[in-house]
């Protein structure tokens, strides 16, 4: 994903925002596009869909909730990510295709590596492993449960609040931490290889 992605959420946005809130939503979808494409990958499993699916989200924030205040943002934009990717889930199941695509061979976790680089690990053993590791991390992270997956993406990887991500799931802050406590146990359990 480039800049031009924002240059076409900007410019179709534009008769829905005045010009003074531009600024901070273009800042709010730059910092959350990476990592909002990294679980859409995480959970499709598929670079097509899962750009279509950040892309959609970016676009509905700004159209429909642009004018909301900047803090409701991030749960705004993950409850339209995460409805997005269940639209795309059903979307596969009605045309009958493999909820879980593609193979643990494939270039999956390529994109990913590249946003947790670690300058003072150069070597290629441990760059190899790194790589490993993080597959590994995607493909059981892929493999929880529904409700489970999103708790753990929100709350690990976006580092949103237990008050936030309850939003975005729409659930209590309760459920947001059984959910939570669940998905690191049983990665726990699935990664005991990779654990020092």
């Amino acid at each position: 994903m480039s800049g031009a992605l924002l240059s076409q959420l900007k410019a179709a946005a534009a008769p829905a925002l005045p010009r003074a809130r531009r600024s901070p939503m273009d800042s709010f979808l730059a910092s959350v596009e990476r990592r909002a494409f990294a679980i859409a990958l995480t959970v499709l499993r598929d670079r097509e869909e899962a750009l279509d699916a950040v892309q959609d989200a970016m676009l509905r924030l700004v159209r429909h909730y642009g004018h909301k205040p900047e803090m409701e943002w991030p749960p705004l934009f993950y409850r339209i990510l995460n409805n997005r990717i269940h639209d795309s889930f059903r979307n596969r199941k009605r045309h009958g295709r493999l909820f879980w695509q593609g193979s643990a061979d494939d270039d999956f976790g390529s994109d990913l590596v590249a946003q947790f680089p670690d300058p003072a690990r150069n070597e290629p053993a441990a760059q190899l492993e790194r790589g490993r590791r993080l597959g590994a991390l995607q493909l059981a992270v892929g493999e929880l449960p529904r409700r489970q997956r999103e708790a753990f993406l929100l709350r690990c990887w976006e580092g949103l609040s237990t008050e936030d991500t309850a939003r975005a799931m729409r659930c209590t802050q309760g459920s947001v931490k059984t959910h939570y406590f669940r998905a690191l146990r049983a990665l726990r359990e699935k990664l005991e290889d990779f654990q020092p």
